[in-house]
């Protein structure tokens, strides 16, 4: 390009001290060749995998393959201009060592004679910038944006540990003080201008590559949601009104107006399609199948602009397990977009499924989900036989220093059946391994994590705030916890509000006291077959919290025991379907998330799949029972880490 640009003014200009460089120009030629290749290649592809006739089969389902064909035209018109002149010039003045292909065809120029290489390489030099030139504005105007806002993205995205935290609240470009908040403040995002500049940044950075996508529980079992599409109809959402955002911003001192409220004046002087856009509500719901299946788009992919920008039915279907995030070559954070709309939905448009209504009543009135009473929470200190430590009984104030660890036992841990029997299990552990631990008893409440990641914040923030108040008291520092929604919470989001302790999950606990000699497992079997299990990886504890080897290792070390992976697990592992408050909603559309991985957990042809999660058990657990009810995985079973764990122990003790 900048001998191309040298041209213009210098005759026979090459780039200065390495442009004649054997080396460089045959590095340029066999550039040049292999990009023609790849071009061709390219087309071919996506002519027999042409995305409108595979439909939702096809990761590139919805993005725009019209303006991608664009670009492959112009890449190719950048190499044969790039040639065109090239091959003129080493008519012209000689050819060059090195420059195999641009040598090859000026060979077949030189005999247009001297004359017609001259036009033929101004020519050339003119159409290899026009084309350039031209190529930078269909950037700028096309998906390819992402060109030049990606390094940028990368560069300002959080990278944290796993998925991180989710983002707080924020309004005018601040987080909202939920003590104080300003009396002007916006909760959750109602509107396309209320996402931040970083939000806005993540929608126009988006490739539409569909790696997100093809990842999708939701979208792998037949529901609306798309992480690809919605950030794309974010995106286009964006763009089509900025004209009216950005003149009613200017008119109104920099400031947006409060929702609900329209610059009539402004909006006068804008073009017809702008006022649509203005118009368009952002979540909401579609009417026709087609629409609840593709979030508004028919089967060719092709977008209806005429409803909301965002299907109310995808927003809901999101189980926040992080397989977008995970997937994003850019670093595009879906999740906290989807949250911060949920946030609006139930905050202020109270628009939401009506099954969470009992769940926000039950965590506020009860302190969990379950709607059980407080006294509930010691009942599983009942059924086991050896000494479990109640903060309080002995009138303590703060937890003792022979305490090593505060065993936060959960809501599910304490009050649903198969959870439990994880509870006394994990207890029973570490009383065998000599750990000194404690629990809070009915001095716990829910960490608030379904009302968060269902958009409740405010109810998010009390429970948090209460927890908080309470560690912070008795001096919590180190706690071992059996959820990973409660690992996640409590270890990532509740330093938000003041709260700092070291939180581990029980797969890692139960893996260093095993590494340490602690926990002896012993259990070989007489037959010497060992036992095929599989494990599945809860999407809080791996992609969200990169804790991927210590369950395994745990499995691993049981003797009698054969670890089988599933085609999908790791940082490719498929959700339960349980996680973004789904556990408290019908799963109406497409086939359910749970059946989909058990079935693939059943096909590795283990006797049975270990979790470490109390929400993927009762997931996983549902599904296998209902297959076994149609005849199907006869024998197989659902078993947590802990109580695989301590039936090898106790058979030794």
């Amino acid at each position: 390009m900048v001998e191309a640009l040298g041209e213009v003014y210098i005759e026979n200009f090459w780039f200065p001290i390495i442009g004649k460089w054997p080396i460089v120009l045959f590095l340029e030629d066999l550039f040049v060749i292999l990009v023609f290749v790849g071009i061709v290649m390219f087309a071919i592809i996506r002519l027999l995998n042409n995305p409108a006739k595979e439909g939702r089969a096809s990761r590139f389902f919805g993005s725009h393959t019209g303006a991608a064909w664009i670009v492959l035209l112009m890449i190719f018109n950048v190499l044969w201009t790039l040639e065109l002149y090239r091959g003129a010039k080493l008519a012209l003045y000689g050819q060059l060592p090195g420059a195999f292909f641009s040598n090859w065809i000026a060979s077949l120029m030189e005999p247009l004679g001297v004359s017609t290489l001259e036009v033929l390489e101004f020519l050339g030099v003119l159409l290899h910038i026009a084309v350039i030139l031209g190529f930078l504005l269909i950037v700028l105007y096309s998906k390819h944006l992402h060109i030049g806002l990606a390094p940028i993205n990368v560069a300002f995205s959080r990278l944290p540990n796993g998925l991180g935290p989710l983002l707080p609240m924020y309004s005018g470009g601040k987080p909202i003080d939920f003590e104080d908040p300003a009396d002007d403040a916006t909760f959750g995002v109602g509107r396309i201008e209320d996402f931040t500049w970083k939000d806005t940044l993540d929608f126009a950075t988006c490739t539409e590559c569909g790696r997100c996508q093809s990842q999708c529980p939701a979208w792998a079992t037949g529901k609306p949601l798309s992480p690809k599409l919605m950030i794309m109809n974010l995106r286009e959402a964006s763009f089509a009104k900025a004209p009216y955002v950005l003149a009613a911003q200017k008119a109104n001192d920099g400031a947006n107006l409060p929702i609900g409220e329209v610059d009539e004046a402004v909006l006068a002087a804008m073009p017809e399609s702008v006022k649509e856009a203005v118009e368009r509500p952002l979540v909401g719901p579609r009417d026709g199948i087609a629409h609840q299946e593709t979030d508004g788009y028919d089967a060719a992919g092709h977008r209806d602009q005429t409803g909301p920008v965002i299907d109310e039915d995808a927003l809901w279907s999101c189980t926040t397990c992080g397989a977008c995030v995970y997937q994003c070559p850019v670093d595009i954070e879906h999740i906290d977009h989807f949250i911060d709309m949920r946030r609006y939905q139930v905050m202020i448009d109270t628009s939401f499924p009506a099954e969470l209504n009992g769940m926000f009543k039950n965590v506020e009135t009860k302190g969990n989900p379950w709607g059980m009473n407080a006294s509930g929470r010691n009942a599983w200190i009942e059924e086991v036989d050896f000494e479990v430590r109640v903060f309080g009984m002995d009138g303590e104030e703060q937890i003792p220093d022979d305490v090593e660890y505060l065993f936060w036992v959960g809501c599910a841990g304490a009050f649903e059946d198969r959870a439990k029997a994880t509870t006394k299990a994990v207890a029973e552990l570490l009383t065998i391994a000599g750990v000194n631990f404690m629990v809070l008893g009915e001095g716990e409440t829910c960490n608030g994590d379904p009302a968060r990641r269902a958009g409740n914040e405010f109810l998010f923030q009390m429970q948090a705030m209460q927890n908080v108040e309470v560690l912070n008291e008795i001096k919590a520092k180190k706690i071992v916890v059996t959820c990973p929604h409660c690992l996640n919470t409590i270890g990532r989001e509740y330093p938000q509000v003041g709260g700092n302790y070291e939180v581990v999950h029980h797969s890692q606990l139960l893996a260093t006291l095993v590494q340490e000699g602690r926990l002896t497992p012993v259990t070989p079997p007489e037959s010497g077959v060992k036992e095929k299990v599989t494990y599945h990886d809860p999407c809080y504890l791996g992609r969200h919290n990169n804790v991927y080897i210590p369950p395994r290792d745990l499995i691993q070390r049981v003797p009698g025991v054969e670890l089988v992976e599933m085609e999908r697990h790791g940082p490719t592992s498929f959700c339960c379907g349980a996680g973004g408050a789904r556990m408290w909603m019908e799963e109406k559309l497409g086939t359910k998330v749970n059946v989909n991985r058990a079935d693939e957990a059943i096909a590795t042809g283990a006797s049975k799949v270990a979790v470490a999660c109390p929400f993927c058990s009762v997931m996983l657990n549902d599904a296998v029972t209902a297959r076994q009810q149609e005849g199907q995985a006869e024998g197989f079973g659902v078993v947590d880490l802990a109580t695989l764990m301590l039936d090898s122990v106790k058979t030794k003790a």
